[in-house]
């Protein structure tokens, strides 16, 4: 099957799980108990006001119509006004997404840069003093609260130390760059605004560490166990055999196969970033989409949550279809059965 056939094929099913999400979304909404229009009308909002502003809403209407209305923006790429922020939740979601997904990515490649030579050394070294460290950090990794990792990370580095910021994205008095891609640290570079380039790099350190080293040991694991069936292969032993360099063996050909069973654990592991963010974001006061949608649940912005569930979940399948892609790329043999 091409690859534009299955790409055909996962974005229909895209459709059919937003759909899902849509609908769980916003029955979910309307059975949390509180009123968007008094939040928005405000406290002192007379009676009259507040129908006014249902009216206005469109929540004087039946629940079926609601959500007919509310599936027909939402093609439109219109979320409806933040309550909160009083602005259209697809502007709020531009605003802040970006650097929710600067802070995943740059967890991700600390995950991966780390965990797959870790998890290779480890499998090679099996029951070595490197394969107990490694597991050691895999285990530290995956049981440590992320929240706690965080604090104890700005107490060390920001309370004792001062080596390194302890919250926002950039520091006092360095202005945002130029936004081209919404990335402080892409946008510096390609406006060639150094400062804010090593001011965003230093305050990406320690949230990207902390959300990261969970990860970091799901990702040494996965790696160290396909290494370990991988390098008991025949072709492993030929290729030894026939006197090919230990690198060429171990990166390519055993972490070659080794990889096609780990890409959808990393694939997925970012989708995963981007929800654990909210913790993440909370602690540092990182300025992304967790962080917004913490205080939108706190002030029942249900636009705004719905907006954010959408938009996250869309991304969630589209990294399903990358991972697909990625697993033919590496098994040609997959995309026959697929």
């Amino acid at each position: 099957m091409s690859f534009l056939s299955i790409i055909r094929r996962r974005l229909i099913f895209l459709v059919f799980v937003v759909f899902g999400v849509t609908v769980v979304t916003f029955v979910i909404s309307h059975m949390i108990p509180g009123d968007p229009a008094r939040m928005m009308a405000g406290d002192r909002a007379t009676n009259e006001i507040v129908e006014n502003m249902r009216r206005q809403l469109g929540l004087d209407q039946p629940l079926w119509r609601q959500y007919v209305t509310y599936i027909g923006q939402v093609a439109q790429g219109d979320f409806g006004i933040s309550i909160r922020t009083q602005r259209p939740v697809i502007d709020d979601i531009k605003r802040f997404f970006p650097a929710t997904i600067e802070l995943a990515l740059a967890a991700l490649i600390f995950a991966v840069a780390v965990g797959i030579p870790l998890g290779v050394l480890s499998a090679v070294a099996k029951d070595r003093w490197i394969d107990q460290i490694s597991r050691t950090i895999s285990v530290t990794g995956i049981s440590t609260p992320a929240f706690w990792l965080g604090l104890l990370l700005i107490y060390l580095f920001y309370g004792r130390l001062g080596i390194l910021p302890g919250s926002g994205r950039l520091a006092s008095g360095i202005a945002p760059p130029t936004t081209i891609t919404g990335f402080y640290t892409v946008d510096s570079l390609l406006t060639f605004n150094w400062p804010a380039l090593r001011s965003s790099l230093i305050h990406l350190i320690l949230p990207a560490l902390t959300l990261g080293f969970v990860h970091l040991g799901i990702v040494t694991r996965q790696i160290r166990s396909a290494m370990l069936e991988v390098l008991q292969e025949d072709y492993v032993r030929t290729a030894r055999a026939s006197g090919l360099p230990r690198r060429t063996v171990l990166f390519g050909h055993a972490l070659r196969n080794a990889l096609i069973p780990s890409v959808t654990m990393i694939g997925l592991a970012f989708g995963d970033l981007l929800y654990g963010a909210v913790l993440t974001e909370t602690v540092f006061a990182w300025p992304g989409m967790g962080n917004y949608v913490v205080q939108s649940i706190t002030a029942l912005d249900f636009p705004a949550i719905m907006g954010f569930t959408v938009v996250a979940s869309t991304a969630y399948v589209l990294l399903n279809l990358s991972v697909d892609l990625v697993y033919m790329w590496l098994d040609p043999q997959i995309r026959e059965v697929s």
